[in-house]
């Protein structure tokens, strides 16, 4: 379903608006922020300069370093007079980057998630149960104002909860799930503990995003919660969730909102533009954004853009691949470059194995170890039994011989495709950590 007509703009059409945003863009941030007009004349490059939406790779990157060294409110455009809405991440990392909005900020903020909902099949009959976190995070506000601009109803649960989410599903007939994929299978779990049966409950769809996540976790969600589970990209500097989106009727890769942003493809390493088709760092500039527009930022989210194109959906917005991983994030092993999806995606090939997993690294001497904790699913640690350990916990009688088997060809499997040696370690079901929010699926032990 289309929620809005510029969702159909395509080829010279949606390049004229596309030039006449990022025009318009250019010129309030070199005329507002500090940061923008320095970094425009280390460049040499003036507002005037951009003539053409080529033009834009004469135009600086904006980092998260930037943002820091920014903090708080650097990088706005408006007074703080004109500011109704402040955002911020984590900061886990280093000081939190804050993102303000203006009152139109949040319409477009609204419109951009409406169209998320709508491309899922979600209608103003359909009640919409936000299992997003709610708070600096933009993800629970973001899908809240979306689904209340759609029309539906909205149980604005938040995150945690889970057996207030279990039983909502059912009291409350939620057809419309939004969360984490990772939360999503934890529902599961915990509802299949509880004796629910989700293929009874009225739930048709789940929005899922936060987090990168496997073709092969989609199937997983998609058999156990008998739904659609549609992928959501979006991140708080850009806007929030809303960036890009899947079509229910394609499920191939998320639309952008090219009528608000215009994606790029870099090579991480040199900067330099890349061509459709090819796999690098998604970097994004908004194009409508009053408070807190970005010129060329860079994501460090890895993906593929594909050429625009007309979708059975009826969009022709180009369409990004889901992410497989980030830049900044990625792990090198001994020389091999691993993203967390790509162990993930083979994990989920294995019926004996469930979708909770963790890599553990560690080093042993001058060398990197990656060892890959995941666990068995019920029948199949039923199929081999258990034994007690010294603490009273049970474990997986490690040397079954179909234990040694799975093992051994997850870490075939692992080597043949990703090209990393590994170790496996099997754990019985419901024994490592669950996570309500973004799944922590890296435990990084080395001391470097």
């Amino acid at each position: 379903m289309i929620f809005d007509e510029n969702e159909l703009l395509s080829g010279e059409k949606l390049k004229k608006l596309q030039l006449e945003r990022l025009q318009k863009t250019v010129k309030n941030v070199y005329e507002n922020v500090a940061f923008y007009k320095n970094a425009f004349e280390k460049k040499g490059v003036k507002p005037d300069d951009i003539k053409s939406l080529e033009d834009i790779t004469k135009l600086p990157f904006t980092t998260k370093q930037d943002l820091r060294d920014n903090y708080p409110y650097g990088m706005f455009t408006v007074p703080m007079e004109k500011i109704v809405r402040i955002h911020a991440s984590s900061g886990t990392t280093g000081k939190p980057t804050v993102c303000g909005y203006t009152q139109n900020d949040i319409e477009t903020w609204s419109i951009l998630m409406a169209r998320v909902f709508a491309a899922a099949g979600v209608t103003k009959n359909d009640i919409v149960q936000n299992a997003y976190g709610y708070g600096l995070f933009t993800g629970g506000l973001g899908a809240h104002y979306g689904a209340e601009k759609l029309g539906a109803a909205v149980v604005p649960i938040s995150g945690g909860n889970t057996k207030k989410q279990i039983q909502l599903l059912g009291d409350f007939g939620s057809t419309c799930l939004t969360c984490t994929p990772s939360f999503a299978l934890y529902l599961y779990d915990a509802g299949k503990e509880l004796g629910v049966d989700f293929s009874k409950l009225p739930l048709k769809v789940a929005i899922l995003g936060a987090e990168p996540w496997s073709e092969g976790m989609r199937k997983e969600i998609e058999e156990k919660l008998s739904i659609d589970a549609i992928n959501l990209y979006g991140l708080s500097e850009i806007i929030g969730p809303g960036v890009s989106f899947e079509c229910i009727e394609e499920k191939s890769g998320m639309h952008i909102n090219e009528d608000h942003f215009i994606a790029e493809i870099i090579d991480p390493a040199t900067g330099e533009q890349l061509p459709y088709g090819s796999k690098g760092e998604l970097v994004i500039t908004t194009i409508t954004k009053e408070a807190f527009p970005l010129i060329r930022y860079r994501t460090k989210d890895i993906t593929v853009l594909s050429e625009p194109a007309k979708c059975s959906c009826g969009r022709s917005f180009a369409k990004m691949a889901r992410v497989t991983g980030r830049s900044d994030d990625m792990l090198i092993i001994r020389g091999v470059n691993v993203f967390p999806s790509q162990v993930e995606d083979v994990i989920t090939k294995f019926s004996s194995l469930s979708g909770h997993y963790q890599l553990v690294i560690k080093r042993e001497g001058r060398l990197d170890t990656l060892t890959i904790e995941v666990e068995a699913t019920d029948e199949f640690a039923r199929s081999v039994g258990s034994v007690v350990m010294s603490d009273g916990t049970e474990a997986l009688a490690v040397t079954h011989e179909k234990v040694e088997a799975l093992k051994h060809n997850l870490k075939k499997d692992i080597k043949d495709l990703i090209g990393v040696t590994t170790e496996v370690k099997l754990f019985m079901p419901k024994t490592l950590p669950r996570f309500e929010g973004k799944a922590k699926r890296v435990i990084d032990k080395r001391v470097i």
